[in-house]
């Protein structure tokens, strides 16, 4: 899809799961509920959290009371984050989002940076950020060269950033994408990526500011990151041959 007019239909979910995100919650729902709502009347900011040990959900609850014309706050089992986003995407889908919308919850993106994402909703199916640099620490960006090897030697796909937490995304592309991505996949936006270029979507990549976490503790090391990328390679390679759609 390229070169199209601006779709009549824009309602937009945005996905956030949250673990232990306590400390940040007020500061998260207060930036991005203002920015969700401007798109429109039926626009939904869906936080979800994923079983958290701390006051995660009950503070959600608390917020809806200021933002209960955008907010809507979801708890369940904890299932891993990876899970948690297929959960958000799919009752995105259901309710009937025409884009969706995805972030996390540490607030290491800038909502400010939303608007240039919604104005090229029109010409492609995912306009995906880039972090072409990472403000996070060297681990985190070891994380995401890792991930980047890993998906083009099993899938032979490159991409500048597949696992990027922010992404706009039109709901028929993502129904698809979701057809071939097992239902608790924990690297699920990886995946998701794979999927869109396998399935010749069209992606725009637009180079975003990812800045520290702002609150709570990063909890990635090197014994963490050679976790990942081995069940990372262990679970593509087992999905290399799914069907494509």
């Amino acid at each position: 899809m390229s070169d199209q007019a601006t779709p009549t239909n824009d309602t937009l979910y945005a996905v956030i799961p949250a673990y232990n995100e306590a400390e940040n919650l007020a500061a998260l729902v207060n930036e991005w509920a203002p920015v969700i709502a401007a798109t429109g009347p039926a626009a939904r900011l869906v936080v979800i959290d994923d079983g958290s040990k701390d006051d995660t959900f009950k503070l959600l609850e608390e917020l809806r009371e200021d933002h209960g014309d955008v907010l809507v706050p979801l708890t369940k089992t904890n299932s891993g984050h990876g899970a948690t986003l297929l959960y958000g995407y799919r009752y995105a889908l259901e309710h009937g989002a025409e884009y969706i919308f995805q972030t996390d919850s540490d607030r290491q993106t800038v909502p400010e940076e939303f608007s240039a994402f919604w104005d090229l909703r029109g010409t492609a199916d995912a306009v995906i950020g880039w972090r072409s640099s990472r403000q996070d620490g060297f681990s985190r960006l070891i994380v995401t060269k890792v991930l980047k090897a890993v998906v083009r030697l099993v899938f032979r796909v490159s991409v500048p950033d597949a696992n990027c937490p922010f992404r706009l995304i039109r709901a028929q592309a993502l129904e698809q994408a979701l057809t071939t991505i097992p239902p608790a996949h924990n690297l699920a936006n990886v995946l998701l990526t794979v999927r869109l270029v396998q399935q010749h979507r069209g992606i725009r990549w637009v180079k975003i500011t990812f800045r520290p976490r702002q609150g709570g503790v990063n909890s990635i090391n090197i014994p963490k990151i050679i976790g990942i990328g081995r069940r990372a390679l262990r679970d593509f390679w087992g999905l290399r041959r799914l069907r494509q759609g």
